[in-house]
């Protein structure tokens, strides 16, 4: 039996996971902001602990992890979910937006991070899985702040799985494509106000389509679920597990453009470096 830590579990993503984790035999710490909604969704089970938590609480996650640890005895999935959507143009995203989904979605993430890690340090064991995007690997009009909160996670997680490798903890950022979830919902997308006319036909247009897509895309979340606790049972985890044909293909383009762009430009590329291996000339 695993014991995971999932943050944002009251809906979406989360509230799946819990549900397969829980039908898989595992206990699951399920923390959300309003823990009773968690309760309401998935009644009193003996392998549930529903908890209180505000990822932006730094406090407020350490007491999670140490309730989580109390209960259960350990942690061996740690499910960095929580988080939320911005659509509009880089220029139009107010200061105020900008630190507001930094603060759950990237500083948020880094404290429950802390809070868990030394736990799985002490034992030698664990799996940290952060929720990332396809917006994470390629970016997208109309995405380029939200995106860039998933970059930095994809940032991280690669760090994490070097620092970890040596103490038997494992690290996998999760990029899923567009899935028939609420994300595209108000209540996990905030828009800011279109305000520059010259954005119309780029980020004017991804409004367009996001609203055209919403629970449209082709994406199944229960699919999604079961995967991820398939992923949460493999003995060699990847560091990068896309989910969706779309994020595949995204991911396949991004590669391909990247290949192109360095034979095109590495002359240039590397021409910067001292000649001679970096020895000073004579």
């Amino acid at each position: 039996m695993r014991v995971w830590f999932i943050t944002g579990a009251s809906r979406g993503f989360g509230a799946l996971i819990v549900k397969e984790a829980l039908a898989a035999g595992d206990a699951v710490v399920a923390t959300a902001r309003n823990p009773e909604s968690i309760i309401r969704q998935h009644g009193a089970h003996p392998h549930l602990l529903a908890v209180a938590l505000d990822v932006t609480d730094e406090a407020q996650a350490q007491t999670a992890v140490k309730a989580a640890i109390e209960h259960f005895g350990r942690i061996d999935v740690l499910l960095n979910n929580a988080g939320y959507g911005l659509l509009g143009a880089v220029e139009e995203a107010t200061a105020e937006e900008i630190e507001k989904i930094y603060r759950t979605n990237v500083f948020g993430l880094l404290a429950v991070t802390r809070a868990v890690l030394p736990s799985m340090r002490e034992r030698r064991s664990g799996h940290v899985m952060n929720i990332s995007s396809i917006g994470g690997y390629t970016a997208y009009q109309g995405w380029g702040v939200y995106g860039s909160t998933k970059f930095a996670i994809e940032g991280l997680t690669e760090s994490l799985a070097k620092e970890l490798a040596p103490l038997g903890i494992k690290a996998t950022v999760i990029e899923p494509g567009f899935f028939r979830t609420d994300f595209l919902d108000a209540q996990s997308l905030a828009v800011s106000p279109p305000s520059i006319p010259d954005y119309h036909e780029t980020v004017g247009a991804m409004r367009d389509f996001a609203a055209g897509a919403n629970h449209a895309q082709p994406g199944d979340p229960a699919r999604f679920a079961k995967a991820m606790v398939t992923l949460a049972r493999a003995d060699n985890p990847p560091l990068r597990m896309p989910f969706g044909s779309d994020t595949v293909a995204a991911l396949e383009e991004k590669n391909a453009f990247v290949a192109r762009e360095l034979a095109a430009w590495r002359q240039l590329a590397v021409s910067t470096d001292f000649p001679d291996g970096g020895e000073k000339a004579a």
